[in-house]
Protein backbone atom coordinates (compact mmCIF):
# COMPACT_ATOMS: atom_id res chain seq x y z
CA UNK A 1 0.00 0.00 0.00
CA UNK A 2 1.23 3.57 -0.64
CA UNK A 3 -0.70 6.49 0.74
CA UNK A 4 0.30 9.77 -0.66
CA UNK A 5 -0.20 12.97 2.38
CA UNK A 6 -0.77 16.24 -0.17
CA UNK A 7 -0.90 19.76 1.01
CA UNK A 8 0.20 23.41 1.31
CA UNK A 9 3.31 24.30 3.25
CA UNK A 10 2.21 24.44 6.68
CA UNK A 11 -0.58 22.20 6.10
CA UNK A 12 0.24 19.59 8.96
CA UNK A 13 1.75 16.92 6.97
CA UNK A 14 5.15 16.86 9.02
CA UNK A 15 2.97 16.35 12.34
CA UNK A 16 0.64 13.64 10.56
CA UNK A 17 3.86 11.78 9.86
CA UNK A 18 5.45 11.62 13.79
CA UNK A 19 1.91 10.63 14.68
CA UNK A 20 1.29 7.91 12.24
CA UNK A 21 5.26 6.58 13.07
CA UNK A 22 4.93 7.13 16.79
CA UNK A 23 1.76 5.41 16.22
CA UNK A 24 2.99 2.77 14.33
CA UNK A 25 6.12 1.48 16.54
CA UNK A 26 3.25 0.77 18.81
CA UNK A 27 1.33 -1.26 16.91
CA UNK A 28 3.24 -3.11 14.41
CA UNK A 29 5.32 -6.22 14.74
CA UNK A 30 7.92 -5.24 11.79
CA UNK A 31 10.38 -2.14 11.94
CA UNK A 32 9.21 1.19 11.12
CA UNK A 33 11.27 3.47 9.16
CA UNK A 34 11.04 6.95 8.74
CA UNK A 35 13.08 8.71 5.67
CA UNK A 36 13.73 12.55 6.15
CA UNK A 37 15.60 15.73 4.96
CA UNK A 38 17.67 16.40 7.93
CA UNK A 39 17.28 15.67 11.59
CA UNK A 40 14.82 17.90 12.72
CA UNK A 41 12.24 14.99 13.34
CA UNK A 42 15.39 13.07 16.04
CA UNK A 43 12.92 14.08 19.29
CA UNK A 44 9.53 13.91 17.73
CA UNK A 45 10.04 10.70 16.04
CA UNK A 46 10.01 7.21 18.96
CA UNK A 47 13.24 5.86 19.44
CA UNK A 48 11.65 2.40 17.86
CA UNK A 49 11.47 3.44 14.81
CA UNK A 50 14.60 3.84 12.48
CA UNK A 51 14.76 7.63 11.31
CA UNK A 52 17.08 8.22 8.20
CA UNK A 53 18.61 11.91 7.74
CA UNK A 54 18.81 11.12 3.56
CA UNK A 55 21.76 13.99 3.89
CA UNK A 56 24.00 11.31 5.43
CA UNK A 57 23.42 9.51 2.00
CA UNK A 58 23.73 10.66 -1.78
CA UNK A 59 19.77 10.34 -2.60
CA UNK A 60 19.44 12.71 -5.10
CA UNK A 61 16.86 11.56 -7.75
CA UNK A 62 13.50 9.63 -7.18
CA UNK A 63 15.37 6.53 -9.16
CA UNK A 64 18.23 6.52 -6.11
CA UNK A 65 15.40 6.58 -3.36
CA UNK A 66 13.88 3.59 -4.66
CA UNK A 67 17.15 2.23 -4.53
CA UNK A 68 17.57 3.35 -1.22
CA UNK A 69 14.81 1.54 0.17
CA UNK A 70 15.30 -1.29 -1.57
CA UNK A 71 18.45 -1.67 -0.12
CA UNK A 72 17.06 -1.06 3.33
CA UNK A 73 14.44 -3.84 2.63
CA UNK A 74 17.53 -5.77 1.65
CA UNK A 75 19.06 -5.37 4.66
CA UNK A 76 16.02 -5.67 7.09
CA UNK A 77 13.44 -7.64 5.40
CA UNK A 78 11.71 -7.18 8.44
CA UNK A 79 10.59 -3.46 7.65
CA UNK A 80 6.57 -3.16 7.21
CA UNK A 81 6.45 0.29 7.07
CA UNK A 82 8.38 3.10 5.38
CA UNK A 83 7.30 6.90 6.19
CA UNK A 84 8.79 9.71 3.81
CA UNK A 85 8.35 13.20 5.12
CA UNK A 86 8.82 16.21 2.40
CA UNK A 87 9.58 13.79 -0.94
CA UNK A 88 10.47 17.20 -3.13
CA UNK A 89 12.67 18.10 -0.97
CA UNK A 90 14.61 14.83 -0.58
CA UNK A 91 14.92 14.48 -4.44
CA UNK A 92 15.32 18.13 -4.74
CA UNK A 93 12.68 17.97 -8.34
CA UNK A 94 9.02 18.47 -8.28
CA UNK A 95 8.39 16.97 -11.74
CA UNK A 96 5.06 15.56 -11.27
CA UNK A 97 5.71 13.06 -13.81
CA UNK A 98 8.83 11.42 -12.27
CA UNK A 99 6.74 11.60 -8.78
CA UNK A 100 4.35 9.55 -10.67
CA UNK A 101 6.45 6.92 -12.18
CA UNK A 102 8.03 6.56 -8.29
CA UNK A 103 4.88 6.23 -6.81
CA UNK A 104 4.21 3.36 -9.32
CA UNK A 105 7.24 2.12 -8.60
CA UNK A 106 6.86 2.22 -4.76
CA UNK A 107 3.60 0.86 -4.76
CA UNK A 108 5.16 -2.18 -7.43
CA UNK A 109 7.48 -2.64 -4.45
CA UNK A 110 5.01 -2.89 -1.83
CA UNK A 111 2.85 -5.35 -3.31
CA UNK A 112 5.93 -7.46 -3.84
CA UNK A 113 7.62 -7.08 -0.90
CA UNK A 114 4.52 -6.27 1.84
CA UNK A 115 6.14 -2.93 2.65
CA UNK A 116 3.34 -0.25 3.42
CA UNK A 117 3.97 3.28 2.72
CA UNK A 118 3.50 6.58 3.69
CA UNK A 119 4.95 9.76 1.55
CA UNK A 120 4.48 13.21 2.36
CA UNK A 121 4.18 15.52 -1.07
CA UNK A 122 4.06 19.67 -0.01
CA UNK A 123 2.39 21.12 -3.31
CA UNK A 124 1.21 24.06 -3.71
CA UNK A 125 0.64 25.98 -6.98
CA UNK A 126 0.29 22.10 -8.82
CA UNK A 127 -3.06 19.99 -8.03
CA UNK A 128 -2.40 16.59 -7.73
CA UNK A 129 -1.89 14.32 -11.02
CA UNK A 130 -4.75 11.70 -11.98
CA UNK A 131 -2.04 9.29 -10.56
CA UNK A 132 -1.25 11.01 -7.67
CA UNK A 133 -4.99 10.81 -6.80
CA UNK A 134 -5.23 7.04 -6.78
CA UNK A 135 -3.12 7.12 -3.53
CA UNK A 136 -4.80 10.40 -1.43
Amino acid sequence: MVKLIMGAAGTGKTKTIIDLVNAAVKEEKGSVVCIAKGDKLKFDISHDARLINVKDYAIDSYPTLLGFVAGLHAGNYDISKVYVDALYKIVDSKDASDAEKFLLDLDAFSAKHSVDFVIALSEESIPATDVMKKYL
